[in-house]
């Protein structure tokens, strides 16, 4: 008897914080109460600790570890070293991760060829094709070199294996999701499967100063397929983005332990492959010898990197009761925003029955508050049949009592505009410098901005000559 008590009192049990109630099993709710989340466990035996073990490596002062070992080598492409900080390092594993058809797999197979040498050998793992669909792809681009290794396989251990023979400075594996460890259970992809190889991989380039670029499936909604843990394991997180139905691509850093995070690199995907793009404000402006009514010029920032984009809109009458508001690479809620203070601000009673169309040109999206006054200048040109004067851009936010707000990086902004160019520019009050030669009016709300439209050629509101009849 003595013996089956010292047994209970030995066993594990589980009581309620808020009314003291005891049971043998976790509850997620007292039974007694009725409380949530108050049981817990008490009387269970000490937990064993961890006893102290030999060290591999002993701790120095940090001035005196050598930092040579993280310096950063080249991929061969300009654009995507700025996204990483200026290359890859050493034992640094990069997540790349976007929707299906985006470029992912052409953009790192040009990677892999131009980062291959004679000291740097790269490894290409394809889970999702095989070896001679990514040559098809590769004599395309133009991505043949000796010392690219090339293996079709979705065993971790085959993988592991190759790394063995080939010793690769660069280790691409496209795709995470579609590897499997013979010794998890589970189907490729699951949430165990991918931590399982993940981990792998990252102690593999630790362990041989290997650095590797993990592609990424993305779900529906846009985040990264599989286990958020995934990206807390890696090194850099990048997300490719890009409408397929235009030539723009972006890729963003989203996480990046060697550099800054606000870094953007652009790509122009064609036949041929997938090339850098150092100054790809031409994509998204129209050249025209004269100015067309409905098309404003703004400077946006993507991550640090300025851009100077055209918005155009386009207003026709209505033949139905409910007025077509439409919208390409603007977001609609800005655009009804900017169609309010208008008509309500700005006096322009010409909008409210009109189809209206607006949209950017390029594939570019725009959906920083910056854009606001160009939106706003470029649909009242399109009200008035009004073209805006030549080689202007506008900068700012509206507001919805119609003022003209600061926005970040204005002086970042009319550089890049007056590098391209632009001479004429409509900002906030107090921009900062601003360039030489350049000349800019700033406006402290939607009536001083729309000034600038030439009141000789404004036509009446079909709304003021209904009311005079």
């Amino acid at each position: 008897m003595a013996a089956r008590t010292k047994t209970t009192k030995d066993r594990p049990s589980f009581r309620c914080t808020e009314c003291g109630w005891q049971t043998a099993k976790w509850l997620g709710r007292c039974s007694e109460c009725q409380a949530w989340g108050t049981v817990e466990e008490y009387g269970a035996p000490a937990v064993r600790t961890t006893a102290p073990g030999r060290v591999t490596t002993s701790a120095v002062p940090i001035g005196q570890v050598d930092s040579r070992q993280a310096t950063a080598r080249t991929t061969g492409v300009p654009e995507l070293d700025r996204v990483l900080g200026g290359g890859l390092v050493p034992g640094a594993v990069v997540l790349l991760a976007g929707e299906p058809g985006v470029g992912k797999s052409t953009l790192l197979l040009d990677v892999a060829a131009k980062s291959a040498s004679d000291e740097h050998r790269t490894l290409y793992i394809t889970g999702e094709e095989s070896a001679s669909q990514v040559r098809l792809r590769a004599d395309r681009i133009k991505a043949i070199d000796d010392h690219l290794y090339l293996a079709a396989e979705t065993d971790l251990s085959a993988v592991l294996g190759h790394l063995d023979a080939v010793k690769p400075s660069l280790l691409i594996l496209d795709s995470v999701q579609t590897v499997a460890s013979p010794e998890i259970d589970g189907a490729p992809g699951g949430m165990a499967q991918v931590r399982e190889v993940a981990g792998a991989l990252i102690r593999a380039s630790k362990e041989r100063g290997m650095s590797t670029l993990l592609v990424g499936h993305v779900t529906k909604d846009g985040a990264i397929a599989g286990p958020r843990l995934l990206e807390h394991l890696v090194d850099v997180v990048l997300h490719f983005e890009g409408d397929r139905h235009a030539r723009l691509r972006l890729v963003r850093g989203v996480k990046n332990r060697y550099g800054a995070t606000d870094e953007v690199g652009c790509f122009e995907l064609h036949d041929e492959g997938i090339i850098g793009l150092t100054d790809p404000s031409g994509l998204f402006l129209t050249r025209r010898d004269e100015p067309v009514p409905g098309t404003c010029l703004t400077v946006t920032l993507e991550g640090r990197r300025p851009l100077v984009a055209e918005v155009q809109a386009l207003t026709v009458d209505s033949q139905i009761p409910s007025p077509r508001r439409t919208t390409s690479g603007l977001e609609t809620s800005r655009v009804s925003m900017m169609l309010a203070v208008l008509e309500q601000r700005g006096r322009i009673s010409a909008l409210g029955k009109r189809d209206i169309y607006s949209a950017t040109v390029g594939g570019v999206k725009l959906s920083e508050p910056a854009a606001d006054l160009a939106i706003a200048l470029a649909l009242a040109s399109a009200a008035s049949d009004t073209p805006l004067p030549k080689n202007l851009v506008a900068i700012g936010e509206v507001g919805l009592a119609g003022e003209v707000r600061r926005v970040t990086g204005v002086q970042r902004r009319l550089s890049e505009a007056h590098r391209l160019g632009f001479t004429h520019a409509l900002v906030p009050g107090d921009p900062g410098k601003i360039p030489a030669g350049m000349k800019v009016l700033e406006v402290a709300d939607i009536g001083d901005a729309l000034r600038v439209l030439p009141r000789s050629r404004r036509r009446e509101a079909p709304r003021e000559e209904e009311d005079r009849r």
